[in-house]
Parts: C-alpha cells; sequence; structure tokens
C-alpha cells in the first residue's frame, strides 16, 4: 500500500528507480524481506495484466472458488468479491486478477480492508476501469467516512 501510494503513477509501473525506492523504504522502516515481498507483488500484478479471459465466457458466469481460495479469502471476501462483480465494478478478468493477487499474500494479511486495497490497486493497474476504480474509491471513503447517503 506503501509503494502504491508513492511511487505508483497512472498505471503499475513504479515511477522511481528500484535502488532509491528500497533505500528509502528501509530509511521508513521496512525490512528487506517485506520490500522485496511487495516488489514482487507488484511484478505478479505486472504479469498477470495479460491475462485473457475465454470471450465466449458469459459475463454473468458463476465462479467457482477452489478449496484453498475458500480458504485464503473466507466467506466474507467471496461475498465482497461477488457484490463487487453484481455492481459491475469487476468484470471476469479484474476478478481473477484480484483473486491471483490475494492468493499471492499470506492468509494471515487478509481481512476485508486489505481486500479492499486489492481490489483498488487492481482496478488502477486497468486503464479502462477508470469508472469502476472511482465507484470502488467513493464506496471505500464511504465506509472510511461513515458517511450516509
Amino acid at each position: 500500500m506503501y509503494l502504491f501510494e508513492n511511487y505508483m503513477e497512472g498505471g503499475i509501473a513504479l515511477s522511481a528507480d528500484p535502488r532509491s525506492i528500497v533505500n528509502e523504504l528501509e530509511q521508513a522502516g521496512f525490512n528487506r524481506n517485506e520490500i522485496g515481498r511487495a516488489l514482487d507483488w507488484l511484478d505478479g500484478l505486472n504479469r498477470i495484466q495479460d491475462l485473457t479471459i475465454d470471450p465466449s465466457t458469459p459475463s454473468k458466469a458463476v465462479r467457482y472458488y477452489s478449496l484453498e481460495e475458500c480458504d485464503q479469502l473466507g466467506l466474507e471476501g467471496r461475498g465482497f468479491l461477488l457484490y463487487l462483480e453484481q455492481l459491475s465494478i469487476l468484470d471476469s478478468k479484474t476478478r481473477e486478477i484480484v483473486i491471483d493477487r490475494l492468493m499471492a499474500l499470506n492468509r494471515n494479511e487478509l481481512n476485508l480492508n486489505r481486500i479492499k486495497w486489492v481490489v483498488l490497486i487492481s482496478l488502477f493497474s486497468q486503464p479502462d476501469k477508470k469508472s469502476a476504480l472511482s465507484l470502488l474509491q467513493d464506496m471505500i471513503l464511504t465506509d472510511a467516512f461513515n458517511v450516509l447517503h
């Protein structure tokens, strides 16, 4: 999240030299292991961008989760992803990107807030998802400030 907030501009490419990023993150108190994991996670996001979904897949197809995915995401996480699909914030491609990136995290790192961040970063990385990104940002900010509409 720190990298996303401080180094990413208009896509998923980091906007600074990796060595200077590592040095600054170490000065901010992150250890090399955490930094390496974060950079690997972003690299995985870069690689999965080329994911292609079979065009014959119906847009309202049901996603069946593996046992490992069920265990990792939990009922609340899977329900949230389904909710985002029903709101058309996620489509089948972005859903798969989100699931891939969530599976790359440690299970003890996952909670609903972390899932929201992964969805936000995943949408941010998709240039054609600006309206979905805006909807999710509004939803997250509304939750953060407990504002009723």
